[in-house]
């Protein structure tokens, strides 16, 4: 009968459904499955036959179970049993067929069980496996390697081939060259080279080494789309293993991977594709750059990986199985890798695994080696004050507070005074341009109606959600987002600030807390001003800090009063009083940093706040300042002069102190720690006659200046470049810190020594003859014998 049944279409295969199409997969695998499965248990079978047959030994007949037994059927034999040549010829026959065969030698004939007591299915196998012919004990057992059986019309034919064994003689033999081969290698003398061969050697390896580092590296900038597989190639030289140049490659290496990546890495985050995307057709160019993006990510995380683990080896003091590279080595390894890893964390801070990075670099910023930790805050000191936009900044910050409290408040406090570098002060005082420039206007629905056709209604709508489109992609962060970043950075600095005040009291950090407090105070929320002036005016009772944190300690104060603080009824008269008690018993010497604090104390106590500080508050600050002037270095001293000079310009009647005449009763009483009550109206400012004559030009020109009661016009008046700056700009233009002097001393023209000339002569005229007559004398050279000398005046 013909088939009917046609063969199904290519269209009705794409028509049939997918569980249609499993099912018949999942069928198709259980059949190979069970099949696998039957052949393993026939194969299984096949092995413990051929053992059982191999291992069995067979019974000698005499043996027997019982005696009694045997004795019985030997008498039967003896007289049943017939002699050969009385048997008939098929009988015989039959006995020595039975003999031959191992069922007749292996069976007990002793007993009285019958022949057929086991199963059927243990007869087959018997009988199929009787007939496989014994080996001797003395032959070696051989191993089969079992291969894929035959199938045929009679069923599955098991296939095996022995496995070759290799004569031991021959092994013997081979072991022997072996060894013969290798004690001759090692018989061989290595040469033995000079200091300079191997000079010479390691220089020409290490440039060979640097040539394959810029050809790797300058072929990956010049392509590096097709040739980001070669990132891997020059990464894999992170493991050079030669020990004459490992170190000095690996920290080329790891400086050329950084500066290569600094260049291809693109200006946006590299985000993973998802499964949809994977599986959707796309053109070869975007194609080619998915690759390229994928290869780069891999690789940059490698390398961030490569860098961290040397750190931390250097770190644990551990060595690597190699042994290549020395424990001091690290060291210069782990600088080089921390250098990079600050690099990258200032230049790609929009790049992937940029948090990976803080993680590995805040940590270090408290580290006992002076030159790592240096780098680390350096590096973000410059990722604060480049950071505009705040996410950056927010992910350092949050490190750091929780070192900090991780650590129990145990850090070094250069890691606090980082916070200092944030630029939150300066984006919420500066507008940007997207802000300042006016919002473009789109027409209302009204003036379409009235201005604009139907179509061109239609084309105008089109238009105007373009330009949006635009406008969304070409503005950088929005001020409401920035405010949003900044107040929740600014909420973590203040959380670790007051944690310190509140646990760490005597912890060497309040310094930099108070610092901190000084800079950013004006924006702390009203609600907690109460409570931080009486913890910062307790922390000035106890005694226990130093001048400088009295200093901070003021100085936030004030920042709070003259910010939001304006409208608090509080009376800072108790702050007064420790800044004049507190200015003389600052540094002369030295760098004089200490100024620049009172300066800026200055400022905000007295010309921000000049309708709330009394005229006898003033006259006694303004007599201690000019006291001060004379103690310290010039910077200082013009510093101080220029706000003596805003106090005369700000408050009235501060000529008072130009005249010799007191005024009211009372002495002044310079020792008396309270303003109020020193009488400062009845003394005089003479200090400005001494600085009259000072040996800085600047301070010569203040002082004349403020003698003559600090006019803004006239011939006392100060020049334009020093009237226009404020107090602390002229404190650090004057600074001395580089050793040099301001202005700059007029070079003399030096004389010469070994001449002397008419005005060189001396007064007397008997010391000019003998200073003559010495000079015509010819004295004969003769060699100087100190020894000689030394023995005659320990003699006298």
């Amino acid at each position: 009968r013909k088939n009917t049944k046609r063969v199904p279409s290519f269209r009705k295969l794409l028509r049939t459904s997918q569980i249609k199409l499993d099912n018949k997969l999942k069928n198709k695998q259980y059949k190979q499955k069970s099949a696998a499965k039957k052949y393993r248990k026939q194969q299984k079978k096949l092995r413990e036959a051929v053992r059982d047959a191999i291992s069995r030994k067979p019974f000698p007949l005499e043996d027997s179970k019982k005696k009694q037994v045997a004795r019985k059927w030997e008498e039967k034999e003896e007289e049943i049993a017939l002699p050969l040549d009385m048997m008939d010829e098929d009988d015989l026959k039959l006995m020595e067929d039975l003999a031959q065969k191992a069922s007749f030698l292996t069976r007990d004939l002793s007993s009285n069980e019958p022949v057929h007591v086991k199963k059927r299915k243990h007869e087959s196998v018997i009988e199929k496996y009787e007939k496989v012919p014994r080996r001797l004990q003395t032959e070696p057992e051989k191993e089969l390697i079992h291969l894929l059986p035959i199938k045929d019309k009679s069923g599955i034919i098991p296939q095996a081939v022995e496995k070759p064994v290799l004569n031991a003689a021959q092994d013997e033999e081979e072991d022997t060259e072996d060894m013969e081969e290798a004690e001759d290698l090692n018989e061989e003398p290595l040469p033995v080279l000079t200091p300079e061969e191997m000079a010479a050697q390691r220089r020409q390896k290490l440039q060979e080494r640097k040539i394959h580092i810029a050809s790797l590296a300058s072929a990956i900038l010049s392509e590096p789309d097709s040739n980001i597989k070669k990132l891997k190639e020059l990464r894999a030289m992170l493991m050079e293993q030669d020990p004459n140049v490992a170190v000095i490659v690996r920290k080329l290496v790891m400086v050329s991977l950084m500066e290569i990546f600094k260049d291809i890495v693109p200006s946006y985050k590299i985000r993973p594709l998802t499964e949809a995307e994977k599986a959707t057709k796309v053109k070869k160019e975007t194609q080619k750059l998915r690759e390229f993006e994928e290869g780069l990510v891999s690789q940059y995380k490698f390398y961030l990986e490569n860098l961290e683990q040397t750190i931390k080896d250097w770190k644990q003091r551990k060595l690597k199985k190699s042994n290549v590279i020395s424990l001091k080595a690290y060291k210069g390894l782990a600088e080089v890798a921390v250098k990079c890893l600050c690099e990258l964390l200032v230049t790609l801070p929009h790049f992937n695994f940029h948090n990976n990075i803080i993680v590995l670099i805040v940590p270090l910023m408290n580290d006992p080696s002076k030159m790592i930790s240096e780098l680390c805050v350096e590096a973000v000191k410059k990722l604060f004050k480049q950071d505009k936009l705040g996410y950056a900044s927010l992910g350092v910050v949050k490190v750091i507070s929780g070192l900090v409290r991780g650590r129990n408040y145990d850090v070094r406090p250069e890691v606090l005074k980082v916070f200092l570098h944030l630029r939150i002060k300066e984006v919420e005082l500066k507008k940007d341009s997207e802000d300042i420039a006016p919002k473009k206007r789109f027409m209302t629905y009204k003036e379409k109606r009235k201005n604009l056709s139907r179509m061109q209604r239609k084309w105008k709508k089109a238009e105007e959600k373009l330009e949006r489109e635009l406008l969304e992609a070409e503005a950088s962060e929005s001020k409401e987002k920035k405010l949003k970043l900044h107040t929740e950075t600014l909420n973590i600095v203040f959380v670790t600030y007051f944690r310190i005040l509140k646990k760490a009291q005597k912890s060497p950090l309040l310094p930099a807390v108070l610092e901190g407090l000084a800079k950013f105070a004006h924006l702390i929320n009203v609600e907690f001003f109460d409570d931080l002036l009486i913890v910062l005016h307790s922390l000035i009772a106890s005694g226990d800090l130093s001048y400088r944190e009295n200093l901070h300690c003021v100085l936030s104060a004030f920042h709070i009063l003259s910010g939001q603080g304006d409208v608090l009824n509080i009376d800072p008269m108790k702050f007064y009083t420790h800044l004049y008690k507190t200015l003389f018993s600052l540094h002369a010497g030295g760098t004089n940093e200490d100024i620049g604090i009172v300066l800026q104390c200055l400022d905000v106590m007295f010309a921000k706040r000049r309708k709330q500080v009394s005229q006898q508050r003033a006259l006694a600050f303004l007599k201690r300042l000019s006291i001060l002037a004379l103690h310290v270095l010039p910077n200082s001293t013009v510093g101080i002069l220029a706000t003596n000079r805003v106090f005369m310009q700000t408050f009235p009647r501060m000529d008072l102190l130009l005249d010799n005449e007191s005024q009211g009763s009372g002495v002044y009483l310079p020792e008396l720690d309270e303003p109020e009550h020193c009488n400062a109206q009845n003394t005089a400012l003479w200090e400005l006659h001494l600085l009259q004559r000072h040996y800085h030009p600047t301070v010569q020109k203040f002082a004349s200046h403020l003698i003559a009661g600090a006019p803004t016009e006239g011939s006392g008046a100060l020049p334009l470049d020093l009237s226009q700056r404020s107090a602390t700009e002229l404190f650090e233009t004057y600074c001395m810190k580089g050793m040099t002097f301001n202005p700059p001393v007029a070079s003399v023209t030096p004389r010469r020594k070994d001449t002397f000339s008419h005005m060189d002569s001396f007064v007397d005229e008997e010391l000019n003859k003998q200073l003559q007559q010495h000079i015509s004398e010819t004295v004969a050279q003769k060699p100087l014998d100190f020894a000689k000398h030394l023995k005659e005046s320990s003699l006298a």
